[in-house]
């Protein structure tokens, strides 16, 4: 691979590590953390593996995945398909490359206690993990978004933060805890969460999941069941990561995902309030190339506006 473009304007700070840029693969993309190596060379500075599930499964009968050509858009209904944690947490172990991969964790389908399988994530994988995204926000197991919920969702997370400070050495910074919620939200579930993560010192929100919406799509496959995401989910989440960022007053750090697939996208999401950004779907149309091209176009944006750090631009837009 040829040797990729610094951007020293791009190098950020967050949660005590350094990240080169603020680009990063979302989840859902390296499933079982087959390919990590391979997406850091590729150009990604932080790489999201998962959703990972602590039995393995099958997910959902295929055809399960739908390419929305005309949308710049895919549908996914896939289920939560895993091969569980041990074989996970073993292959994150064997990486041969640094940077940082946090690691989205859920549950079986079919599990009697959901709270236990999430602990179970984040038992198995903390000691090589950046960060864990805890997914209470896919619409393609029954009942995950329910935890989304003010008094669920802060059951969930108490016992996660119990969990993990059983597992932090003295003296150590406890490995980040995200929650990744969806774009379908009201503003009262947008307040509840925020209380939330504000009152639990969550150490940052994934803003956002695939969408169940079907707003002004244009292919034919755009009424099968499952999860949108791509171009027609830009404007929704970001709106929401706007909202996101003025309820909590910019005290909690946003990931910015949806819909990204230019360097000006990155710059709305950060603008918005994103101290870091995530792109899926557009890799699938543009190929591994766009992301230095969003490096490139994210970096003129700065320097168009006078920046000389990504970091003074994070809010900007939050009114």
């Amino acid at each position: 691979l040829p040797r990729r473009r610094d951007f020293p304007l791009l190098k950020t700070r967050l949660w005590g590590r350094d990240f080169d840029s603020p680009i990063g693969l979302a989840a859902g993309f390296d499933k079982d953390a087959e390919a990590i190596d391979g997406l850091f060379a590729m150009g990604f500075d932080f790489v999201e593996a998962g959703t990972v599930t602590p039995r393995p499964q099958a997910g959902n009968p295929k055809p399960r995945l739908f390419r929305l050509t005309e949308d710049h858009a895919l549908i996914n209904r896939l289920g939560f398909n895993s091969r569980g944690l041990e074989a996970f947490a073993a292959r994150l172990a064997g990486r041969r490359t640094r940077g940082w991969v946090g690691v989205n964790i859920g549950v079986n389908k079919d599990s009697a206690d959901p709270i236990a399988d999430y602990v179970a994530g984040l038992e198995a994988v903390a000691g090589h993990a950046a960060y864990i995204a805890v997914n209470v926000s896919s619409p393609n197991t029954p009942g995950l978004r329910e935890f989304q919920a003010r008094d669920a969702l802060a059951v969930l997370v108490e016992t996660l933060m119990a969990a993990r400070a059983m597992l932090t050495p003295e003296g150590r910074r406890p490995l980040p805890l995200l929650i990744k919620i969806a774009p379908d939200l009201h503003d009262d579930a947008i307040a509840d969460i925020a209380v939330v993560a504000l009152e639990l010192a969550v150490d940052g929100l994934i803003i956002s999941n695939t969408t169940i919406a079907r707003d002004n799509l244009t292919s034919p496959l755009g009424a099968e069941a499952g999860g949108l995401s791509g171009k027609p989910l830009f404007d929704r989440s970001t709106a929401l990561l706007n909202a996101m960022f003025r309820v909590t007053e910019g005290r909690v750090p946003l990931i910015g995902v949806g819909g990204v697939a230019s360097g000006a996208d990155a710059y709305a999401k950060i603008r918005a309030g994103a101290s870091l950004v995530q792109l899926y779907t557009a890799l699938i149309y543009q190929g591994p190339g766009l992301i230095d091209r969003i490096k490139a176009d994210l970096d003129a944006c700065l320097v168009a506006d006078g920046f000389t750090h990504i970091a003074d631009a994070v809010g900007l837009d939050s009114g």
